[in-house]
């Protein structure tokens, strides 16, 4: 039940931003006549990582890691369980406000995602929130003005409201800048032997035929802060472009490179390299003509899952 829920917020959660440094994220949705969905759920991540997990059928917050159980004591439970309860009166009025002006008959879906990034080198913060409303973005906030901005002309008149109030952006801004990266560093010391490892990949070299480009695949790996190139005697010919999540939290991802004007002599000439960012140890393979697995007529698999996270009570009420 658990993983067909978090699949089905994959498909109904926005794009909002890409993943870099360590991060704290979570994500409310609050939806309208889907069939076999809870009304509300809450999913919050760490580094990616799914550790909580709260929806209005179950009523209850519950963890998603075994450092979790391990370290956070009953009153951690019981204090997230009445925020997200109260989140979720806060997300009935919310959609209230929506519903004012935008008409609400059949699915709808109201979203909200917010957090945190703190780099570990440099120290800096950034946090970001942003609502949205069937696919669209909504309402943002924007940590370096202090304001919210109003891509709808539906929510202009909540912008103005929540900017009037400077009490509640000075909460806003006090929660991603101090709050927020102090339990990113508790997360990661909580977790610190499962989110602070590092995993090499398993590292193949596939076609879908044989005319067409050689793909490099690289899964398993841990953490997500990888490249993977073409290098041809040593210099970069192509990166890799996307990282995708597996079923058990490691990661994959692919980079082509397509043959068909080069010689077979000179095939060799190429490698594939995958690197962490920040760590001097490589996984370099050379391009072998014998080495490569032809799945002719079928698709290479990609096993993609994405999960999300959250932990703060709103204050919009």
């Amino acid at each position: 039940k658990s993983s067909s829920i978090l699949l089905v917020l994959q498909l109904m959660l926005l794009h909002f931003f890409p993943d870099v440094k360590h991060s704290l994220k979570y994500f409310y949705t609050a939806s309208s006549q889907v069939p076999n969905f809870p009304e509300f759920v809450v999913v919050g991540m760490v580094d990616e990582v799914q550790m909580v997990q709260f929806d209005s059928n179950t009523m209850k917050t519950v963890s998603k890691q075994d450092w979790m159980n391990r370290n956070i004591d009953d009153q951690y439970w019981e204090r997230e369980t009445g925020g997200f309860v109260s989140a979720q009166r806060c997300w009935i009025s919310f959609c209230f406000l929506v519903s004012v002006s935008v008409p609400l008959s059949g699915v709808h879906v109201f979203q909200q995602i917010y957090g945190c990034e703190w780099d570990d080198e440099t120290n800096e913060v950034d946090g970001y929130e942003q609502f949205g409303y069937d696919g669209e973005d909504f309402i943002i906030f924007d940590l370096q003005t202090e304001t919210w901005v109003a891509p709808k002309q539906q929510a202009v008149v909540t912008k103005h409201k929540w900017d009037s109030n400077k009490a509640f952006l000075t909460s806003v801004k006090n929660y991603y800048t101090q709050i927020c990266p102090e339990w990113v560093k508790k997360y990661l010391n909580y977790g610190r032997s499962s989110l602070l490892r590092t995993v090499l990949p398993s590292v193949s070299l596939l076609q879908k035929s044989s005319s067409s480009a050689i793909s490099c695949h690289a899964t398993g790996f841990y953490p997500d802060r990888a490249e993977m190139m073409w290098r041809k005697d040593g210099e970069e010919t192509h990166e890799g472009v996307e990282i995708l999540t597996n079923n058990d939290g490691t990661f994959q991802m692919s980079v082509n490179l397509d043959l068909r004007s080069v010689k077979a002599e000179d095939w060799r000439r190429y490698d594939c390299v995958f690197q962490f960012s920040g760590i001097n140890e490589n996984v370099t393979t050379t391009l072998d003509k014998t080495a490569i697995r032809i799945n002719e007529g079928k698709n290479i698999i990609r096993n993609d899952e994405y999960v999300m996270v959250l932990t703060y009570t709103m204050k919009l009420c």
